[in-house]
């Protein structure tokens, strides 16, 4: 579905709980997942929905700062949550742009989050005031006894159920009420408790089965199965660049500004590292190679960063539908030592194109004194870049 062209969308993500039926030091949104932190998945799920125009993130007090290893195009604001959900997701909306019309609140928790499943919330609540993501109950309910939660007090029709899940998406005025009405009633698990709880209809729409909640070890490691499932056809790309050694150019290599006597040749920095890293994501994408994209040619290119190359070519891969997997990379020279500088340039190269360092391998080899890279008058690299197709 797409937006109205005059509608603003805004999007709360409340990420100021502990986790603490997780166990562990970190807050779990932190936790990874397939490369990337449960926020960070959160987030860029929403930064892949066309309705959004901003995202805002309500942290736990005292850290204002996101660590993250890809590009959000989507303008990306944070706040300092609360001591409560509830609170947590009432700054959220204070800081919202004030042109927003719906704002659609999610959990931090919930990175499988189809991006039509928020559409539809989207779309629901423009029409209703107020809607949320729901699952039927396929179970038979039963509920506790009130003297004795030890036994069955009754079975609930389960046709009449609902499993709440996020996205909950309201108009702004009716988010802004159910909040103002909240304060002070008493706690509410949901958004939508609070629309309920000040009077207003909240429409059902149908959820998604894998958009779980991670909130225990065993759900974490349920949804790292759900990705993998869903990041199935791995592509290969291949990537080789060569440049002359030369005096009085610097010697740049992964981003990484290397002591040395001399330095590559090129049109741009000539960092050969991240062009052959650029050429490996490109050809596992099918998206040409690095001369159609930044000719030699055009002015334009003429002593540019090649790591910034490589992180718009990153992103380029994001936009086609793609997760990088790894990068692995070999230089050849004979001199100076790679090794040295190796971890530096696998956090440039991880930075650039937003996966972990782990993901990232630099090592160095000689030519054993054959061809033009033996004798030291050249150094060459070779990429390998693997992609993972977004099947979800």
């Amino acid at each position: 579905m797409s937006a109205s062209p005059t509608r603003v969308v805004s999007a709360v993500i409340p990420a100021g709980g502990l986790g603490a039926r997780m166990g562990g030091a970190r807050p779990k949104q932190w936790l990874e997942l397939a490369g990337f932190s449960i926020l960070e998945r959160t987030i860029r799920v929403f930064d892949a929905c066309a309705q959004i125009a901003e995202i805002v993130v309500a942290v736990p007090p005292g850290s204002l700062e996101l660590d993250l290893k890809g590009t959000v195009r989507t303008p990306l604001h944070v706040v300092e949550g609360g001591a409560s959900r509830q609170e947590s997701v009432a700054r959220g909306v204070n800081a919202v742009s004030p042109q927003a019309e719906l704002v659609v609140v999610h959990d931090a928790a919930r990175p499988l989050c189809p991006v039509g499943l928020i559409d539809r919330t989207v779309e629901a609540a423009a029409v209703h005031g107020a809607a949320i993501a729901a699952l039927a109950a396929h179970d038979t309910v039963k509920q506790r006894a009130a003297g004795d939660p030890s036994v069955i007090g009754r079975t609930l029709a389960r046709e009449m159920l609902a499993l709440a899940q996020t996205p909950q998406a309201f108009r702004r005025e009716v988010l802004d009420d159910a909040i103002r009405q909240g304060r002070g009633v008493g706690p509410a698990t949901d958004e939508a408790t609070l629309a309920e709880r000040a009077g207003y209809r909240v429409a059902l729409v149908d959820g998604d089965p894998d958009n779980i909640k991670i909130t225990t070890p065993r759900d974490l490691e349920f949804a790292r199965r759900l990705l993998g499932d869903a990041m199935t056809m791995p592509r290969v790309g291949i990537g080789y660049d060569l440049h002359r050694l030369v005096d009085g150019r610097p010697l740049i290599l992964g981003g990484v500004r290397i002591p040395f006597e001399r330095g590559l040749t090129g049109h741009s920095d000539a960092d050969a590292v991240c062009h052959a890293v650029t050429d490996a994501l490109l050809g596992a994408a099918a998206a040409g190679d690095i001369g159609r994209h930044f000719p030699d040619t055009d002015t334009q290119w003429k002593g540019a960063s090649s790591i910034e190359l490589l992180r718009a070519v990153a992103a380029l891969v994001r936009e086609r539908g793609f997760e990088i997997g790894n990068v692995d990379v070999v230089v050849v020279a004979e001199r100076p030592k790679i090794g040295p500088f190796a971890r530096e340039m696998e956090a440039s190269v991880a930075a650039a194109v937003g996966v972990a360092p782990e993901l990232v391998s630099i090592k160095g080899k000689t030519n054993e004194g054959v061809d033009a890279t033996g004798r030291g008058e050249a150094i060459a690299t070779h990429a390998v870049a693997m992609l993972r197709e977004i099947t979800k």
